[in-house]
């Protein structure tokens, strides 16, 4: 008999990038961090799993909290194009690239001209993100390339 009876073990779309019994959220509380049009959905979040499933999608023009803690992301890109930063590096992504966010690293996502969706997988048990500060504004500034991205620039 299954551990887990309130899972069921298929959900179907319902839309392009929505799922049968998943909440579509919001990325962060209002006023928590800075952020721009991003949705968030959790596919998995089960105590029999070590990890938690989501799928964000920032707008055309949005980003995500610019952000570090002590948990690392996996993350698959599966729609649109933008610009990721895992510092020090600013890359273009697109779909079916793979991203590793080790702890404590800087990073953000930045989306083009169209909707960037991904797949996020973390620690079902992590820390809170930390926010940078004036000193760590200056530090990530001192690149150029970093400077460009963090203004919307190109890279």
């Amino acid at each position: 008999m299954s551990e887990a009876p309130d899972l069921p073990p298929r959900r179907a779309p319902t839309d392009p990038f929505r799922w049968e019994g998943v909440p579509f959220l919001p990325y962060k509380e209002e006023g928590s961090a800075p952020f721009k049009a991003v949705s968030r959905q959790v596919l998995f979040h089960h105590p029999a799993l070590a990890g938690e499933l989501r799928y964000f999608e920032v707008e055309a023009g949005g980003h995500t909290t610019l952000e570090r803690h002590e948990h690392a992301h996996g993350v698959m890109i599966l729609r649109g194009a933008g610009r990721a930063l895992v510092h020090p590096i600013v890359q273009t992504v697109g779909p079916h690239d793979l991203i590793f966010i080790p702890p404590w690293t800087w990073h953000q996502f930045r989306a083009g001209a169209e909707p960037l969706g991904f797949l996020c997988l973390v620690n079902v048990d992590r820390d809170r993100p930390t926010l940078p500060g004036p000193e760590d504004w200056a530090a990530l500034r001192a690149d150029p390339a970093v400077a460009a991205f963090l203004d919307g620039g190109p890279v």
